[in-house]
């Protein structure tokens, strides 16, 4: 199974899993709306930062070695600015 599958799956089990809690008169999340918010709020936070950091950065293999070819080619970097 890949990724997508993997996610939906277990989004769609937890859905049904508080389904049965509600049926059953259970709170299937014994927080007050307020920390449910904070909470939210605080993962999409937390992911869309190191999603930016990761994406804006050469931080894996191949992107240290893109920018090294755009070094080289003088694309980026000082060497673009001091050409001005």
């Amino acid at each position: 199974m890949d990724k997508g599958t993997i996610i939906r799956t277990s989004v769609l089990l937890v859905a049904l899993i508080n389904q049965f809690l509600v049926i059953f008169g259970k709170s299937p999340l014994p927080f007050s709306d307020q920390e449910v918010e904070q909470i939210a709020s605080v993962i999409f936070t937390f992911i869309t930062a190191l999603w930016t950091w990761y994406k804006n950065n050469y931080v894996t293999k191949k992107g240290r070695a893109q920018k090294e070819v755009l070094e080289r080619e003088n694309l980026i970097g000082e060497k673009r600015e001091s050409a001005k």
